[in-house]
């Protein structure tokens, strides 16, 4: 019983975790859609600035790698991607948390294609966060797969049970 338990909240404390991290990734879709190239110029001159006083400022260090990240790249297709893959998470989180059986499938699915893309990511970026990202969703899966067996077997119990009493 107590396994069970904490298994299930685990299961909640990962998909709330991915919906979170969805809502944050919505966030900077928009934000991202509507910044000027020449504000994160000027954001990117900050970040240095901090830099030159604190080399081993590790917030301004990891600012100042989105921002060159955001500049070097289409903000459009920057904003999509943060955009969809944001609402995807937070759709299946969702529908997870409402016990939904259809979404168990189609979560691991969609989980899984996310860690096979960053792991196509690391071979690129050699991020140390891709690894630590890849590890916590192969996590999510991992609970995934197991609650949806769970539920899966407690949707059927109440059935046979009816079954039983019928036939008596």
């Amino acid at each position: 019983m107590k396994a069970g338990w904490l298994q299930h909240n685990a299961f909640r404390a990962g998909i709330g975790v991915k919906c979170f991290d969805g809502i944050v990734e919505v966030l900077a879709g928009v934000l991202v859609w509507f910044v000027k190239p020449s504000w994160l110029m000027s954001l990117q001159s900050f970040w240095l600035h901090l830099l030159a006083e604190n080399r081993h400022d590790f917030i301004a260090g990891h600012m100042l790698r989105v921002s060159e990240r955001l500049t070097g790249s289409d903000p459009l297709f920057a904003s999509l991607y943060l955009l969809l893959h944001g609402l995807v998470k937070v759709i299946l989180a969702i529908v997870l948390w409402m016990n939904e059986l259809w979404a168990y499938p189609v979560a691991i699915a969609v989980f899984s294609a996310f860690c096979v893309y960053q792991v196509y990511r690391y071979t690129f970026t050699h991020s140390e966060a891709l690894i630590w990202l890849t590890v916590f969703d192969i996590g999510v899966v991992i609970l995934t797969w197991r609650e949806y067996r769970l539920q899966a077997s407690a949707k059927k119990e109440p059935a046979r049970a009816v079954g039983a009493s019928t036939s008596d």
